[in-house]
């Protein structure tokens, strides 16, 4: 009996002490299955004219309120990306290519109304004529930068309101 309870310690514990090596394998694909997003306390209507006033410099392919979507068409980045790989370890790239996915969705918070955004952006590169597109893993630059604007439009707009409430409210007084 004391045999097999060393026996089954020594075997549990070889799993747990191999299963986090195992982690490593699927850290790439975890890290790539999260989008980036970020919650604002601001309704859904303020978000969505904050995200249409960033995306206004893109080529828009779609732009739906209703389903809370914004899509661009595919943009060549070519130029930029060999730019990168210039002073990088990585061959230069005949063509690249990418496309933005940006989501707003309605939320609350307790009574309190939230918005969500997500932005996701497909990189594609072509290496060579026979290789053909392949979707490469994105730096995620582009995308916090879209999600940093948008927040700092939010704050601007927040900061234009309360000074015309403050502006309202010496008015009234001085009525």
């Amino acid at each position: 009996m004391k045999k097999r309870n060393i026996l089954y310690i020594i075997l549990t514990s070889l799993l747990l002490f191999s299963s986090c090596s195992s982690y490593e394998q699927f850290q790439q694909l975890a890290e790539e299955s999260e989008i980036p997003s970020q919650v604002y306390k601001t309704s859904y209507n303020q978000t969505w004219q904050a995200v249409l006033e960033i995306m206004q410099k893109y080529d828009i392919a779609l732009k739906n309120q209703e389903a809370g979507v914004v899509k661009t068409r595919w943009i060549d980045n070519t130029n930029q990306l060999n730019f990168n790989e210039a002073f990088g370890s990585q061959d230069m790239v005949k063509a690249a290519r990418f496309k933005i996915v940006v989501n707003v969705i309605k939320g609350f918070r307790g009574s309190r109304e939230v918005s969500k955004v997500s932005v996701f952006k497909r990189q594609m590169i072509e290496k060579d004529f026979l290789q053909g597109w392949k979707v490469v893993r994105t730096d995620g630059i582009r995308e916090k930068t879209i999600l940093y604007r948008v927040k700092r439009i939010l704050e601007r707009e927040l900061m234009i309101k309360k000074i015309e409430d403050k502006k309202a409210q010496e008015e009234q007084a001085n009525f």
